[in-house]
């Protein structure tokens, strides 16, 4: 049954959402309150006059109205709470609750947040007094210049002073004449950075991230960013300044760290996230936030979007925008143009007529109003911005110019607007082309400075004597007239898990197949790869390991390892983090060019090659599947999809099909070839598919890994989800005629195993390019074998099924503890224990504090009230009995508890001590092990028992100790370690999979024993 949509709001990016929420059959009329002369009668799309402001009689209205979805466009009505209101009263409603949406109206909130989470930001303090504020900004050593009001302030209105005089006048602006009111009881003066800004914006369902394609706005209102600050004169979209590597950092270190901070902080965002962004020379720092699509942003994301949007609104409501991810036109820019009121940012005129928007609609462009009203029957100005002309084209300079006709089709008195809208983009992107032609001319690449062992070999490498620089010469490798090819790729995701499994070595075979198997899609031969290592704190093991799998799979691939780069960024990675990006570039004679779509015909034969299993896409949807699971990576492989660690069964590398197929693609017998990548089935084959064919492919004619069974059964995921998120078996896609397809896949099973799996077709109006038949039957074969695994396996075990969560305690004394690694894990969905309670032995302690903030009860029994040990015990034990408390988590608790608490709580209290047990014990466990000389040390969790220093070990991580390791360095490495152990050893005890025996021995319910990877 089709739906009623309320949008709130009266400006372009309202217009905007109602305009795109109408597309969909799912939606029979879209109401925008109070909305402007283009929400009015136009089609399935009307306004409102319902109060948005009394949010009890709005949702009466909803209900009343049988309103099914109310889009939220304004800020102060997100800081207001109306998503928590209408949610509370039954009304479905888009966006992020008030606590979530304190990133934008609240900036001393967001900036202490993105301290907290370690995300780099302008430096910055807040002040309520004016004096003390002025003396902060002459005595730093940066241009403290930027001046914002902390609370729910326009942000056009942020001051940006040319000096530091300029910042005290606007300092006692806020603070003292309170010109922004009640926003200004607090300033936040930040350091000015400079750079590219950029706005990245995501769809979030409080865990999966879905970014949107990055934008910049134009704020100034004159051309050549010259003119006051205002809400926005233009926009385009996508932005080509920043690589397709660094949007993947921005989304898994910059969006996915905030979206999981406010998960773990217990205010849970779902909504659009729109963040602004500063590419410095050093890195990408944020400046702001918008819990809403931004404006004039909105106008030229929306109309770039392929899927059904209500669609991805109820998704990401669900929480299942995993299912729903968001696809983006390929190969079109949108460009937006504000046309505003003379005198906007200031006072300006209402009332002034306009004309021309039908002659602009028959141009093709799209007009979203603004700040225009209808007055008999005539649309007329009625805000400082009132129109933004859209354009979609195949380029940026052609948006350009469509949208500039579009706006000289219109008229209003005094009407200004921008005519250089992009212009940053079409700078840089010159600037780029150059700077390729001059690099292909000198053959002048990176530096050469790599280990023996990471070169690969191949004809046409050359290396400079005493140079910086590694030369490759084509005429070397035999080509004549060649056209060169290259790739740039980033990880995402699946790195995350590499670094959670401490497994290194085979993420560079990731990065290496992604860009070689790209570029074998123009029939191209790998000839080099380059690649960038970027961390907080260079771990010589970790680096080795990760370049030493990039050797090795540039000798799988046939190509050179020509250079590489490794920079150490400290504060912009958390210890332990990395990125990679790597770049490659292949050649191919000009007349053996694939991606000839005129050569494939319907009739063709479709041949899969087989993958290694999941390859480097889908890992957003893996992972929420897992937090979903009881599962950890360190989990054995559940049912018979192996027998070796879920982590290392998902880190299998991707194939590089390069050596096994260029003989193949070079015989002249393929029409098209096609990596399974992002978008898996549905969306990587229509890539070398003409508009007038489709595929239609049939999942029993291939063996499908165990793993996609798994996925598919723990995710309850659809036939369509599974082929538009992962491979299912299939790594790559040959296209090839009828009568040659046999000899085809001849020559590839030397090398691959591969399938006949499916036909070309005609294509019928409104179908899918990719049919793919009998898919979810072909899962449940395997998953009939998986469920017969893994109930044999479960008998043998005789593990029960977990019924609640287990209720645990934390005892701390506020200093050196575990508790934020301990609430975290707790918060999983997986997790199989709920932190009830926390109680400290000393009051005011940070600690309870950020319990309380977790919404955790907290108590303070003070030792020192007590007149013995019994006495303080029998106290704590009766406030643990008061909640029920099951299990006991010592983390930082600096009191010896007495022989009777320890007897009465056997096998339920869990301690864990900063080395090795037994081979370190007592205090100052670091010194002793550098003393020692040990190579080795880490930490241990285990169970308390009446003898101090020994218990029943849980789980030990190691750490390894260097040589120029310090007490403080070690110390720091060995809290990491704690906080990854605590919580596993917990669900270990709390799933029942380890109890205390008897014997006072530990006693594991599955037969494997946990072991961390030393490194």
């Amino acid at each position: 049954m089709a739906d009623r949509v309320l949008v709130i709001g009266s400006g372009g990016r309202e217009h905007a959402l109602a305009w795109k929420l109408a597309q969909s059959p799912h939606v029979k009329q879209v109401l925008v309150a109070p909305g402007n002369a283009g929400t009015a009668n136009n089609g399935k799309i009307s306004n409102s006059a319902v109060l948005v402001s009394n949010h009890t009689i709005l949702a009466q209205f909803c209900k009343d109205h049988n309103i099914g979805l109310v889009v939220v466009g304004q800020e102060a009505l997100l800081g207001a709470g109306i998503v928590d209101d209408l949610m509370s009263a039954g009304v479905r409603c888009f966006g992020p609750s008030a606590k979530a949406a304190q990133l934008e109206t609240n900036t001393s909130f967001a900036k202490a947040f993105l301290d907290c989470h370690r995300i780099p930001t302008a430096r910055w303090k807040a002040f309520a007094n004016p004096q003390e504020a002025c003396s902060y900004i002459t005595s730093t050593d940066f241009p403290a210049l930027v001046i914002k009001a902390s609370g729910q302030a326009a942000r056009k209105e942020i001051i940006v002073a040319a000096s530091k005089e300029e910042a005290c006048r606007a300092v006692q602006e806020i603070l003292q004449d309170k010109v922004f009111g009640e926003a200004g009881e607090t300033v936040v003066i930040e350091e000015l950075l400079e750079g590219e800004e950029l706005s990245c914006l995501c769809f979030t369902d409080g865990v999966t991230v879905a970014p949107m394609p990055l934008v910049q706005a134009h704020k100034r209102l004159m051309d050549g960013d010259q003119g006051p600050n205002t809400g926005g004169m233009g926009a385009y979209c996508p932005a080509p300044q920043i690589s397709e590597a660094l949007l993947e950092k921005i989304k898994d270190s910059i969006l996915q760290h905030i979206v999981d901070g406010l998960r773990q902080e217990g205010a849970t965002y779902v909504g659009v996230l729109q963040t602004g962004l500063m590419r410095t020379k050093d890195d990408v720092k944020i400046l702001n936030f918008n819990c809403h699509f931004g404006d004039p942003q909105c106008q030229v994301i929306l109309p770039l979007l392929k899927n059904d949007f209500y669609e991805v609104i109820q998704a990401t409501i669900d929480g299942k925008l995993c299912s729903c991810m968001p696809a983006w036109s390929e190969n079109r820019t949108a460009v937006s143009v504000v046309m505003a009121s003379e005198g906007y940012p200031g006072d300006y005129a209402k009332g002034m007529e306009v004309t021309g928007l039908l002659q602009a609609k028959e141009l093709g462009v799209k007009v979203f109003h603004a700040g225009t009203t209808l007055q008999d029957d005539k649309v007329v100005t009625d805000g400082g911005r009132v129109l933004t002309v859209t354009a979609i084209k195949e380029d940026l300079m052609s948006a350009l110019e469509e949208a500039s006709k579009g706006v000289a089709a219109i008229r209003f008195k005094g009407a200004i607007y921008r005519k250089d809208i992009g212009y940053r983009a079409i700078a840089f992107l010159q600037q780029s082309v150059y700077v390729s032609k001059d690099t292909i001319a000198s053959s002048a690449l990176i530096n050469q400075s790599e280990p023996p062992t990471a070169a690969g070999s191949r004809s046409g490498k050359v290396r400079t004597l005493g140079g910086s620089t590694d030369l490759f010469d084509l005429k070397a490798s035999g080509y004549d007239d060649p056209i060169l090819v290259s790739r740039t790729k980033g990880i995402g995701t699946k790195l995350q898990i590499a670094q959670m499994c401490k497994k290194h070595d085979t993420i560079g075979q990731d990065l290496v197949a992604m860009c070689v198997n790209d570029i074998l899609a123009q029939g191209a031969e790998p000839l080099f790869f380059l690649n960038y290592f970027a961390c907080g704190k260079l771990d010589a093991e970790v680096s080795q390991a990760v370049i030493a799998g990039i050797a090795e799979a540039c000798k799988k691939a046939g190509c050179a390892l020509l250079g590489r780069e490794t920079v150490e960024m400290p504060g912009m990675y958390s210890p332990g983090e990395y990125d990679l990006a790597g770049f490659a570039v292949g050649a191919v004679e000009r007349g053996q060019m694939f991606l000839q779509l005129a050569r494939v015909a319907e009739g063709d034969v479709i041949i899969g090659l087989a993958s290694s299993g999941i390859h480097s896409h889908g890992f957003s949807l893996v992972r929420k599947i897992l937090l979903m699971s009881s599962l950890h990576y360190l989990s054995p492989v559940p049912g018979g999809c192996g027998d070796q660690p879920l982590g290392e069964l998902l880190l299998t590398p991707t194939k590089i099909y390069s050596k096994a197929l260029l003989p193949v693609l070079r015989s002249g017998h393929v029409k098209a070839f096609a990596p399974i990548t992002g978008g898996g089935l549905l969306e990587s084959i229509p890539r070398i598919l003409p508009e007038s064919l489709s595929v239609i492919l049939d999942a029993y004619n291939w063996r499908i890994p165990e793993i996609f069974s798994w996925l598919q059964t723990e995710g309850n995921l659809s036939e369509e989800e599974m082929a538009r998120t992962f491979n299912c078996g299939i790594g790559a896609v040959l296209m090839a005629d009828q009568e040659l397809a046999q000899q085809v896949l001849k020559a590839v099973q030397r090398h691959e195993e591969a399938w006949l799996i499916g036909n070309i077709v005609a294509s019928h109006t409104g179908s899918s390019h990719v049919k793919v038949k009998n898919l979810l039957k072909a899962l449940q074969l395997n998953r009939s074998q998986f469920l017969q695994n893994a109930a044999d396996v479960d008998s043998h075990l005789h593990v029960e099924p977990q019924k609640s969560k287990v209720k645990v305690a934390v005892l701390i004394s506020g200093t050196g503890t575990n508790l934020a690694a301990l609430i975290a894990y707790a918060k999983e969905p997986a997790s199989c224990a709920q932190i009830v309670l926390v109680i400290s032995n000393k009051s005011g302690v940070e600690e309870l504090r950020n319990a309380a903030r977790a919404g955790i009860p907290t108590r303070v029994v003070d030792h020192k009230l007590y007149g013995s040990r019994s006495e303080f015990d029998c106290t704590i034990d009766r406030v643990l009995e008061e909640f029920s408390v099951e299990l006991i988590c010592l983390a930082g608790f600096m009191r010896i508890l007495s022989s009777a608490f320890i007897r009465k709580w056997n096998g339920k209290i869990l301690n864990i001590c900063p080395s090795l047990l037994p081979s370190v014990k007592g205090g100052n466990a670091h010194k002793q092990v550098l003393q020692a000389g040990v190579k080795v040390t880490g930490c241990t969790v285990h169970f308390v028992l009446e003898e101090a220093n020994t218990g029943a070990i849980i789980l030990q991580e190691p750490v390894s100790v260097n040589t120029h390791d310090t007490e403080e360095t070690l110390l720091e490495r060995v809290k990491e370690a704690e906080c990854r152990a605590f919580p596993i050893a917990l669900q270990l005890v709390a799933s029942g999979v380890v109890r205390l025996g008897a014997d006072g021995k530990t006693c594991w319910k599955q037969e494997y024993i946990y072991t961390a990877d030393p490194h």
